[in-house]
């Protein structure tokens, strides 16, 4: 079934953004999001996964939904983790064509209708931004540089960003996904493992001008490696086969 007749009530674009303790963040990047979509002739809504905030975020979000009709929020009874909230507003989103981003602001929203373009005019299926010019501490930048060689040489891939925020892709990448925590840093190589088409393009990386990095250096190098290595062994054991059934 075609992405265009997969989408819900006209919805051809949904963009979901995890936020945990995010609510100084918040106007900007809705604000932000509504005029870079703006400009799309297909309808479109924005949906934010509250993940367990304590610092005001829900406040600030029925204020937002006031202002902005398209603006759907998901609220996490208790703080459950990044790949938690993705999955969360994925399966809960209504578009035919789907985007992340991170709602800290250093995701550049101007560049989610780049890379739409991209799915309705070449042969992928998923776009994941590549950060070429990160705006981040030089200890995150070594450390991510590390982090991106050993997950490509773990799961033999040659994935710049993996673990970008940025993404857009056809709803069909995730129908079949499972998953775990830790997971939405491998999406590129899980939709692989499903046959789809990945392409990787450059955008805007920003710093961080308010609310508190949730990721550091030493909160995350064991739990990557041990991701990276249950990524390997899925993608040893993905089944893989053609079937054809006989004509009477």
């Amino acid at each position: 079934m075609s992405s265009e007749r997969r989408s819900d009530e006209g919805v051809h674009l949904s963009v979901v953004a995890p936020a945990h303790n995010e609510a100084d963040n918040l106007p900007r990047l809705i604000e932000e999001t509504a005029a870079a979509l703006a400009p799309l002739e297909q309808n479109w809504e924005i949906i934010i996964v509250n993940d367990g905030s304590t610092d005001g975020t829900l406040p600030v979000l029925r204020e937002l939904m006031k202002k902005y009709p398209r603006l759907r929020v998901l609220s996490l009874q208790h703080r459950a983790g990044q790949t938690a909230a993705v999955d969360a507003g994925l399966r809960h989103a209504r578009g035919a064509f789907l985007a992340t981003l991170d709602a800290d602001l250093q995701n550049d929203p101007a560049d989610i209708p780049r890379l739409l373009e991209v799915l309705h005019s070449q042969p992928y299926d998923l776009v994941n931004g590549w950060r070429a010019n990160r705006r981040d501490p030089w200890l995150r930048l070594v450390s991510t540089r590390i982090a991106n060689g050993t997950r490509n040489w773990l799961t033999h891939e040659q994935i710049h960003d993996s673990a970008c925020g940025l993404k857009v892709f056809r709803r069909e990448c995730v129908d079949r996904l499972k998953l775990f925590n830790g997971m939405h840093r491998f999406l590129p190589t899980l939709v692989k493992m499903e046959g789809f088409r990945v392409v990787e393009l450059p955008v805007n990386h920003r710093p961080r001008i308010a609310g508190k990095a949730k990721y550091g250096v030493f909160n995350r190098v064991f739990k990557a490696l041990r991701d990276c290595l249950a990524v390997r062994w899925m993608q040893r054991r993905v089944l893989r086969y053609e079937c054809q059934e006989l004509e009477s």
